[in-house]
Order: structure tokens, then C-alpha cells, then sequence
């Protein structure tokens, strides 16, 4: 019964053959794509933009993507040769099963829960604060009571007690709903959220460009310098420090790419379209960040962001440059936050059920998390105890408790599949690759290097966030999980 006992890649390839049995395949390569981008575009290109450039970076936060992009883009290529050659739902779990055995991939599956579970909740509770900016600043009708919007652990300046936040229950529970109708008209509804915020996206870099004013760019590098913010936390301003500084808070905006990869037993053509989807999605994500970002920094100067508010910072610039015939502009950029979280939301509970359905199976989580529906086939024991989880955290929790170990979670997750992809060429060099990263190993190396420069600007504080957090999990693995795997125990 060992602990690093590796699944065969035969029985991953056989499971994946048996679609009839299991999932529906109806996912094309552009809904891959759609998917992706509705993970990818969230609020963090409306928010973190604005504070790279005021704390980092100025104009040249547009580096600062290219940098994060990098990043993203080689692990992607990882993903993409092992999600098109192990078609399996479970993305980065699955693919650490087969390459570095049971602990290490019960390891990673619990880290999972981090980027998916505790980040959709997270995304839950700040789609119930835009909600409210909606309903006050675009509809112009009363907020929520503060009471049914936020947890027993806040108070409001007034005094006001919160009790539970309703909205965010809501949404969490609608979009769980959904999911276990199925995943063809989950990926049809996040389609038409991605049109909406992908056109103001657009429509923000198509009539702000007539607007930039070159002496905003000037000097579009800046000296490098220390800026202090308003909780005393210095930064490191400008130059080379600034522009890798500007890359990690970035970064944030371009999580959710890899969930992409847990949906490969649900698409229609995994060998070719899953390259499409996940190096597809990010190509257009990345074009899209830099152009916005060069805009957006062109339209007002750096100290207008530093004093303009973060969360209204965009809308702020559209309105002062662009002036108040261009206030419609202003509001819809609340509306693309708000579809933002909501297909972030979508695509995070989806990655989170895939995972939960494929160690149920696995026999690492109940059983019963590997049940499909018989009449949609989804994994909806998986989804509903995931609505329970997440549900109860949005709705009682504040969304601030967290912090950055949703991307640890994702960081931990690109590391370990870029080792996949060395490991499985040396142990099954003679597998079927429809797609092959380049340059192996350099292109897994590399992608390991960034994500662990990236993690270790993250702080001491996250990580031992992550080291509790993976303490817990080992404790549940040897008191349940080992005892109850298929893999060792074979007649359970």
C-alpha cells in the first residue's frame, strides 16, 4: 500500500475512452476558448491594472503583462501536452496521479480547493459588493440592507451588524444550479457573458485611444524609486523592480486559464481542441490586457490612480479624460465587473466539481463525489456538496480572510504540472502527444522558475497560510483517503 504508487497511464487512456458511460462530450474548441476567457477577464483587469501602474510601474505596467503573460504562457504549453494526451477530468491532479503517485496528487487536489472552492466563494462575495454599486451608482435604486449582505463578522462604520450575505449565496447557488443542467448550457450562458465584457473591454481601448495624452507615457519606464502607500507598505517604484512587481499583482488577473483543462472528458475533440482552448484564451486575453492597460494609463497620470480609488479607478479616468458625454462608458465598466465575476464564479465551481468527481472516483473523496446524473451527466453529488462548502463560506465569511492563497494554490498547481511534463518524458517517452510543448526541458524549467519568483513574492504570511492549509489535508489523507484508494485498495 505505498503512498507514491502511480496510476497507469493505460487506465487514465481507458477511462477517457469510456465517454458513452460517463460525461457528454459537447465542449468545441471555441467553447474551450469562451471558457478560458471567462475565467481569465474577472474584475482583476479593472482593478489591478489601475494599482500596478500607481504602485509599480506607471506606464509600463503593459510590461508587467507581458511578464505575467510569460509565465502563464509556459505553463500553458505544459498543459495543453498533457490535457490533450489524458483527455480525464481532474486537470493538474490527475496528471500528478500519473506522473509522481497517490500522495503527491492527493497533495495538489487539496491544493485545488484553494484556487477553485475558497476563490469562487471569495469572487462570490465581491460580486454581492458590486451588485450594490450596481443598484446605487448605474440603476440608481436603494443598496441591500447592510445586514443581508454582509457576514456576522462585519460592521459597517455606522455600527450596523451584518448577518449573512444573501447575494452571494445566491449567485453561488444559481450558477451551481446550472452547472448540474449541464455543461453545454453552462458554457452557452458564460458565452454571452464573455460577448458583454470582451465588448466594453473593446469599447473602452477603441474610444479611450483618441484620448491618451503622451505626457502620461512620459518617461514610460519610470526611475526607480520607493512609493509608499497609504497603509505605510512600501513599493518598489519603476525600473526592473517595478515592472516585476507590476507582474505579480497582475498575475492575479489571469488565473482561472488552467481550469480550462479539468472540462478535457467533456470535450468533443480533446486532442486538438484543447491546445486551441488554453493557449487560444490566453493569446486573446493577453493582447486585450496590454492594449487596455496602455489606454488606460495613457488617459490620466499615475498620481490620478494613486488618489482616483481603487475600485473605481477606471471609471474615474473615463469620466475626467474622456469627460461626462462618456459616462455611460464609466457605468458599463460596473456592468463588465459584475459579468466578470459571475463567469469567473462559473468556470471556478466547474474546474472545482471536475476535481472533486475525479478523486471521488479515485476513491481519495467519497465515493459518492464520482456519481453522475443519470439523465445530464454531470457530477452533481459534486456540485451540490460544493454549493453547500462554498455557499456557507460566501454567505458567513468575510472575503478578505483569504488573501493571496488562491494563488499560491494556482502557482503550486502550474509548478507541479511543468514537472509532469519532464517526468512523463523520460517515463513514457513512447506515449501518443496530438500536441508537444517545445523545448523540453527548457520550457517546463523555465515555467517552474517564474511561478516559484512569482510565489516567492507572495510573503511569508501565505505561505504559512498554504502550510497549514496542506497540513490539514495530510492529516485527512492518512486517517480516510489511503485507506479507501482504489488504486491500493482494489476491491473496495
Amino acid at each position: 500500500m505505498s503512498i507514491w504508487k502511480k496510476k497507469p497511464l493505460a487506465l487514465l487512456l481507458s477511462e477517457a475512452s469510456e465517454s458513452e458511460k460517463g460525461m457528454k462530450r459537447t465542449l468545441t474548441a471555441w467553447s474551450l476558448i469562451a471558457l478560458g476567457i471567462g475565467a481569465i477577464i474577472g474584475a482583476g483587469l479593472f482593478v489591478r491594472t489601475a494599482t500596478a501602474a500607481a504602485q509599480n510601474a506607471g506606464p509600463s505596467v503593459t510590461l508587467g503583462f507581458i511578464v505575467a503573460a510569460i509565465g502563464c504562457a509556459l505553463a500553458g504549453l505544459c498543459y495543453a501536452e498533457l490535457s490533450s494526451s489524458i483527455p480525464i477530468s481532474g486537470s493538474a491532479y490527475t496528471y500528478t496521479y500519473a506522473t509522481m503517485g497517490e500522495l503527491l496528487a492527493w497533495i495538489i487536489g487539496w491544493d485545488l480547493i484553494l484556487e477553485y472552492a475558497v476563490g469562487a466563494a471569495t469572487v462570490g462575495i465581491a460580486w454581492s459588493e458590486y451588485l450594490n454599486n450596481l443598484l446605487v451608482n448605474v440603476l440608481h435604486t436603494s443598496p441591500i440592507p447592510y445586514s443581508l449582505c454582509h457576514s456576522p463578522f462585519q460592521t459597517s462604520a455606522i455600527g450596523e451588524q451584518g448577518l449573512i450575505n444573501l447575494p452571494a449565496l445566491f449567485i453561488v447557488a444559481v450558477i451551481s444550479l446550472l452547472l448540474i443542467k449541464g455543461t453545454q448550457e453552462s458554457a452557452f450562458v458564460n458565452g454571452l457573458i464573455v460577448v458583454v465584457k470582451v465588448t466594453i473591454v473593446v469599447l473602452i481601448i477603441v474610444l479611450g485611444w483618441s484620448f491618451i495624452n503622451p505626457a502620461n507615457h512620459t518617461p514610460y519606464i519610470p526611475q526607480d524609486s520607493v512609493f509608499v502607500d497609504e497603509h505605510g507598505v512600501g513599493h518598489h517604484f519603476g525600473g526592473i523592480m517595478g515592472i516585476l512587481g507590476a507582474a505579480g499583482t497582475v498575475f492575479f488577473a489571469f488565473i482561472g486559464f488552467d481550469a480550462v483543462s479539468t472540462a478535457a472528458q467533456e470535450t468533443k475533440n480533446p486532442k486538438r481542441d484543447m491546445p486551441i482552448g488554453i493557449l487560444g484564451s490566453l493569446a486573446i486575453c493577453t493582447v486585450l490586457y496590454i492594449l487596455f492597460a496602455h489606454v488606460l494609463t495613457g488617459l490620466e497620470s499615475v498620481e490620478f490612480f494613486r488618489t482616483g480609488g481603487k475600485e473605481a479607478s477606471v471609471a474615474n479616468a473615463i469620466t475626467s479624460a474622456m469627460g461626462t458625454s462618456y459616462q455611460w462608458l464609466a457605468q458599463f465598466v460596473t456592468v463588465a465587473i459584475l459579468f466578470g465575476f459571475t463567469s469567473v464564479i462559473l468556470v471556478m465551481l466547474l474546474g472545482q466539481s471536475r476535481v472533486f468527481y475525479s478523486m471521488g472516483k479515485d476513491g481519495l473523496l467519497p465515493k459518492a463525489f464520482g456519481d453522475l446524473h443519470t439523465k445530464y451527466k454531470t457530477p452533481y453529488k459534486a456540485n451540490l456538496v460544493i454549493l453547500v462548502i462554498v455557499g456557507l463560506f460566501a454567505a458567513f465569511i468575510p472575503g478578505d480572510i483569504v488573501g493571496d492563497m488562491t494563488s499560491i494554490g494556482t502557482l503550486f498547481a502550474f509548478i507541479l504540472v511543468c514537472f509532469s511534463v519532464i517526468v512523463l518524458r523520460k517515463t513514457e517517452p513512447d506515449m501518443k502527444r496530438e500536441f508537444k510543448t517545445p523545448f523540453v526541458p527548457l520550457v517546463p524549467i523555465l515555467g517552474i522558475i517564474v511561478c516559484m519568483a512569482m510565489i516567492y513574492g507572495l510573503g511569508w504570511t501565505n505561505w504559512l497560510r498554504l502550510i497549514v492549509w496542506l497540513a490539514i489535508g495530510l492529516v485527512i489523507y492518512f486517517t480516510y483517503s489511503r485507506k479507501r484508494s482504489r488504486l491500493n485498495h482494489p476491491d473496495k
